[in-house]
């Protein structure tokens, strides 16, 4: 399962995705997980998620690999669905007890499913086709003008930056934790639920050594390369707009202009 947390990846290429701005691709990111969220008639889900296969195509990235970041959420997917399954009010299909399951809830549960997919997918996407690098310089440039009002935006992108970067690599070590455990005969995959999470207790305390382990030394490096903030500092590669980023901006406008100009249109028929 731990293979499967895709968050906090970058995967090299030089799709459209890959040439925005990262601030066009955060900013973007936000207003695509606010338009999911009013998303209601199931022409808007079948747009919306053509417009995300779409993304998925054009990023270059593999559909298998941006699927993969759901994995680790179908647990909570599912729960959220069987509860919009059972505890949703309209027609019974089903009753077990006092337990029922209404058609109403079934395609609650399923629209709210189709909905967190798309928010992965999407999230996922920022991730893969930006750099740390970019994703901090985007950042701290979006909080820029908070910092008027004392908002340290240099810092505030460092730490999320170095959040995500170190995802993946706390992954990989947890894995190798695992692996080392599994030769012991340590047992991650049978048993309950209950009992697969109490078995991964073990794994914790070696792997918070090891990041604890990991920011002294990147707080040591930094500090030896004489770090001392975005106050000053220059940058070997600059960040800044360019038509690829206005192109994406006026499509993306036009979309959502089309999508809920279906909605008005189609309330006022």
């Amino acid at each position: 399962m731990i293979n499967n947390i895709t968050l906090g990846q970058y995967i090299p290429g030089n799709s459209v995705l890959h040439r925005l701005d990262p601030r066009t691709k955060i900013l973007w990111t936000a207003a695509l997980m606010v338009v999911i969220f009013m998303v209601e008639t199931w022409p808007e889900y079948v747009m919306m998620g053509a417009f995300t296969l779409i993304l998925v195509l054009i990023s270059g990235v593999p559909v298998k690999q941006a699927l993969k970041g759901i994995k680790p959420l179908l647990f909570i997917l599912i729960l959220t669905a069987l509860l919009n399954i059972f505890f949703v009010d309209g027609t019974v299909i089903f009753r077990i007890g006092p337990v029922k399951a209404t058609y109403e809830g079934l395609v609650s549960a399923f629209k709210l499913f189709l909905r967190l997919v798309m928010l992965v997918i999407t999230a996922s996407l920022m991730t893969f086709t930006t750099t740390p690098m970019s994703m901090t310089d985007g950042i701290e440039k979006l909080l820029k003008p908070f910092g008027k009002i004392g908002v340290p935006s240099h810092e505030i992108a460092m730490m999320m930056s170095i959040a995500l970067r170190f995802i993946p690599t706390l992954m990989e070590e947890a894995q190798r934790i695992m692996k080392a455990q599994s030769s012991r005969g340590a047992d991650f995959d049978t048993g309950n639920i209950f009992q697969r999470i109490k078995s991964f207790i073990p794994v914790l305390i070696p792997l918070f050594v090891s990041a604890f382990k990991r920011a002294d030394e990147l707080a040591e490096a930094m500090e030896s390369r004489c770090y001392r903030g975005g106050q000053g500092r220059t940058r070997l590669k600059t960040i800044h707009f360019t038509r690829i980023d206005l192109n994406a901006t006026l499509a993306g406008i036009i979309f959502i202009l089309f999508m809920f100009g279906y909605r008005f249109i189609s309330s006022m028929i």
